[in-house]
């Protein structure tokens, strides 16, 4: 299947208020081997979000719940294609913090990625350019 569309698919998947969690994201998680019963669905998912549609898309996936695993998955391309991973820095370049999703298009000053755990759901939102870490193009695997 194609990396856009099942990603796409899950547009809309939003974490469940209180203490209920929204069996969609802990789906993410066990299906892309981790405990969904030990997690909740406020546990930070984007980087599960991206694993799962990845990995079940037949693309490599980096297997980690942190955002700047992608780093080390795919290749680095200076011009991103729609669909291609996105890595973004949280706090300071330094920080071991970030954000993941799929590049969807850029303007002057913003990079548009279609993520989980924007808004605490799936959806497309703008990020600003200068906390792009990188862009990884993904091979296909199955």
């Amino acid at each position: 299947m194609n990396l856009l569309s099942k990603a796409l698919s899950e547009y809309g998947v939003k974490e469940t208020v209180g203490s209920k969690d929204n069996l969609r994201i802990l789906k993410y998680f066990n299906e892309t081997g981790f405990d969904g019963t030990k997690l909740k669905d406020e546990t930070a998912w984007c980087s599960a979000y991206a694993n799962w549609v990845a990995k079940t898309a037949g693309y490599e996936y980096s297997g980690q719940l942190t955002a700047r695993s992608w780093l080390r998955i795919g290749n680095s391309t200076a011009t991103p294609k729609v669909g291609d991973i996105v890595v973004f820095w949280r706090e300071s370049p330094q920080s071991w913090k970030g954000h993941v999703g799929f590049f969807i298009k850029e303007t002057k000053n913003y990079v548009y990625v279609l993520g989980g755990n924007q808004r605490n759901m799936v959806c497309i939102k703008a990020y600003p350019k200068p906390k792009v870490l990188d862009y990884r193009q993904l091979a296909h695997i199955q």
